[in-house]
């Protein structure tokens, strides 16, 4: 399952292919030669509320984005914070896709989001898809075409899950660190992670150590007769170790509370929220571990029931662009699939990523495989039984 990430992924080669894809002009909206004539051109030209209603990842529109695009727009971003998929799946459920305009699955999360019926496709031609990275655009139409009606997920934002740590209270045996460090002893009571994702990567440590079979976490993905012995060793193994972890976490800003405020020394962590603080001068820093960073690109989709279209593909195209995508990295800390938006970053981004993928840490990269409703449902089942021990 251990896939390498195409070499465009990296911050000095992603903008190789900026000379040559260019943004399209598109067919509708308040654009001409795709700039905007003015905000208030923009707003009269709306026929829906000139406000755009988002939920969305906790850290992913910095305040930076979202008043640059009200500037250039006119368009006002009503944003409610969440810290997880399985957060955005229930609100939707439960307001039937009502409520908002926009919301902001991960890639692996198609078979989950096509049987309920709760996305509508893009109109790609008001899309311009060209300006991100191919690969990642790709996704879109393999793993989001639902019932041949289209494209329902474009890509937003990159990033990966890996180890972070105080660089003032731990060192990474070899100078490079793993996710066992989370569950050593030595670590008693300084570590955290998310517990879903924590327990995977557990079991890619098993692995390394021959307590699990190689291969064993990828193959739980196919079957639940395959799935369940595997997932109860993760289980059994984790939970006796569960007095080691301090911190369970589920948003970008448990995170950074842990490492400064709550005496963590080393955790799984996003990459967003280390690298973030490591940029801000704090002595915290993030790698890609031994075992392979989680790497998952979170995107775009729009429910059902969103109310203002227009505002939805003036909000894509400003995304899209290089500029703001690139200054939006400086705050909240990952990586954008627009082509040259690292050239508009600063030097501690492009210094944090070759520091947090050294060598040959891209090409170890692990994404998320695409989650069926059933494995959902049974890793949830054996989460809960760690989380209540």
């Amino acid at each position: 399952m251990k896939k390498s990430i195409p070499s465009n992924l990296t911050p000095d080669t992603a903008s190789a292919g900026n000379s040559i894809d260019r943004r399209t002009i598109l067919k509708a909206g308040a654009a001409v030669g795709g700039v905007l004539a003015a905000p208030a051109f923009v707003r009269n030209a709306f026929a829906s509320s000139g406000e755009l209603d988002i939920l969305m990842w906790s850290d992913y529109l910095p305040a930076t984005f979202v008043e640059g695009f009200k500037a250039d727009t006119g368009i006002q971003i009503n944003f409610t914070g969440i810290g997880s998929n399985e957060e955005i799946i229930n609100k939707m459920k439960a307001n039937k896709g009502q409520g908002f305009d926009l919301v902001s699955p991960t890639n692996n999360q198609g078979l989950e989001w096509g049987p309920l019926e709760l996305l509508q496709p893009f109109d790609m031609s008001r899309v311009d898809i060209d300006k991100v990275n191919p690969a990642m655009a790709a996704i879109g139409d393999k793993d989001w075409t639902f019932n041949g009606k289209g494209v329902h997920w474009v890509p937003h934002i990159w990033g990966t899950e890996g180890v972070a740590w105080r660089t003032d209270k731990y060192v990474p045996e070899g100078g490079v660190p793993s996710y066992g460090a989370i569950w050593d002893e030595a670590n008693a009571g300084h570590t955290m992670g998310r517990p879903h994702s924590m327990m995977l990567t557990a079991g890619l440590y098993m692995e390394s150590i021959g307590e699990l079979d190689e291969g064993s976490m990828w193959k739980a993905y196919e079957s639940e007769d395959a799935m369940r012995p595997i997932w109860q060793k993760v289980t059994d193994w984790t939970i006796a170790r569960k007095h080691i972890v301090k911190l369970l976490w589920n948003d970008a800003d448990s995170q950074k509370n842990g490492l400064l405020k709550e005496g963590i020394t080393v955790g799984q962590a996003w990459d967003g929220p280390p690298l973030s603080l490591k940029t801000a001068g704090e002595p915290v820093s993030y790698q890609a571990p031994k075992e392979g960073a989680m790497a998952w690109v979170d995107g775009i989709a729009i429910p059902v029931g969103a109310k203002n279209i227009d505002e939805i593909y003036e909000f894509l195209k400003y995304a899209y662009q290089a500029e703001p995508a690139g200054v939006a990295i400086n705050d909240h800390g990952y990586n954008s699939p627009v082509l040259g938006a690292d050239q508009h970053a600063n030097d501690n981004y492009k210094k944090n990523f070759a520091e947090a993928y050294p060598g040959d840490a891209l090409a170890n990269l692990n994404p998320w495989p695409p989650q069926a409703p059933w494995y959902a449902k049974i890793r949830t089942e054996y989460v809960n039984k760690f989380k209540s021990s």
